[in-house]
C-alpha cells in the first residue's frame, strides 16, 4: 500500500485555508485506500518527514513556502516525489514580476504594469488612477488592491505590510475568468460574478459571496482562446500537475493576470469544480494528482 504524507497548514497567511484544503484530499486519499499521514507543517518539517517516510507527499499547502520553491527544494533533497509543480515553475509563478515577463516573452497579454518599491509607493499614486496593486510574492489575492480614481485612499506605512517590492498594474474592466490545467490538458472556463469589488481573499473562501458560472458563457472561439492562453502560461513557467490561470476580459481581449501553481482545494474552490465539470471526480483529481507526483521539473 502506497503511504501518501499529505503537507497542510504551515504558516503562510493562507494556513487556514491550507488546513481545509489538506482536510479534503487526505480524506479522499484514505476512501482511495492509500495510507494517508497529515502533516501540519512546521519548522521542523525535514525531520518530521524523515521519519514518516512517505511514498509520495501530497502537496495541499498554499502560500510562502509551500507554493513558492522552498518546500519543494527540500523534497528534492530528500528524494520523496510530489504532486504539483517543481521547483523552478512554483518559485518562478510566485514572484509575480518575474512570472509577468516570461508571460509577456512568451506573446501572452498582461496588463502594462511596473515593479517598484514600498517607498515609491507610500509617496503617492505610482500611475494614474484605477490601478491594481499586488504583493510581489503572495498567494490568494491576498494583499491585492483595487484604487479607483474618486476613491479617498493611499497607501500609508500601517495599511501596506507586505514587502518592499510591489507590483502596479493598469485596472481592467470587464469579466473576471479563471482557466484550469489538469497534466498539461485545459478543463474548462469557468466565470466569476460578484456583486462588488474584485475575486478577493474573502470572495475565495466564502460561501455565497461569487456566483461561479461553470462553463463561463462565452462563444466557443472565445472560450477555446482562453483556454489556449492558460495552457500557453502553464507551459511558458513549466507547471505541471494542476495549474489555474485567472484573467479578465474586456469583451475584446483576454488579459492574463497571474497562474497559480497550487490551487485551493477546498469545498468552494474553482479547480475540483472545473475537474467535476469535465467528469472528473474530487476523489479522481486527488488520485490523478498522486499518479503525477514525481522529481524534477
Amino acid at each position: 500500500m502506497k503511504h501518501i504524507a499529505v503537507l497542510l497548514g504551515g504558516w503562510s497567511v493562507e494556513r487556514e485555508v491550507s488546513l481545509v484544503s489538506g482536510a479534503a484530499c487526505a480524506k479522499a486519499l484514505h476512501e482511495l485506500g492509500f495510507k494517508v499521514t497529515e502533516i501540519d507543517v512546521k519548522p521542523d518539517i525535514a525531520e518530521v518527514l524523515a521519519k514518516t517516510k512517505p511514498d509520495v507527499v501530497f502537496n495541499a499547502l498554499h502560500g510562502r513556502w509551500g507554493e513558492d520553491g522552498c518546500v519543494q527544494g527540500l523534497l528534492e533533497l530528500m528524494k520523496i516525489p510530489y504532486t504539483h509543480s517543481g521547483v523552478l515553475a512554483s518559485s518562478v509563478a510566485m514572484d509575480k514580476p518575474m512570472a509577468k515577463k516570461i508571460f509577456e516573452e512568451a506573446g501572452l497579454r498582461c496588463p502594462k504594469g511596473k515593479t517598484i518599491s514600498r517607498a515609491d509607493m507610500l509617496r503617492g499614486d505610482p500611475m494614474p488612477r484605477p490601478y491594481v496593486v499586488k504583493p510581489a510574492n503572495e498567494g490568494s489575492s491576498v494583499g491585492v488592491k483595487l484604487v479607483f480614481e474618486n476613491e479617498n485612499f493611499f497607501f500609508t506605512a500601517e495599511n501596506w505590510n507586505y514587502g518592499d517590492s510591489v507590483l502596479v498594474e493598469e485596472y481592467i474592466p470587464g469579466r473576471e475568468l479563471t482557466v484550469t490545467i489538469l497534466n498539461d490538458k485545459p478543463l474548462g472556463v469557468t466565470e466569476l460574478r460578484i456583486g462588488s469589488g474584485f475575486y478577493d481573499y474573502e470572495h475565495k473562501y466564502t460561501d455565497g459571496k461569487t456566483q461561479h458560472l461553470c462553463p463561463a458563457p462565452l462563444p466557443k472561439d472565445k472560450y477555446d482562446e482562453v483556454m489556449q492562453m492558460a495552457l500557453k502560461a502553464h507551459r511558458a513557467l513549466g507547471c505541471r500537475g494542476l495549474s489555474r490561470a485567472d484573467f479578465r476580459y474586456d469583451e475584446k481581449q483576454f488579459y492574463l493576470l497571474e497562474i497559480n501553481t497550487q490551487p485551493g482545494m477546498t469545498p468552494l474552490s474553482l479547480s475540483p469544480e472545473m475537474a467535476k465539470q469535465a467528469g472528473i471526480g474530487f476523489n479522481e483529481l486527488v488520485r490523478l494528482l498522486v499518479e503525477d507526483a514525481r522529481l524534477g521539473a
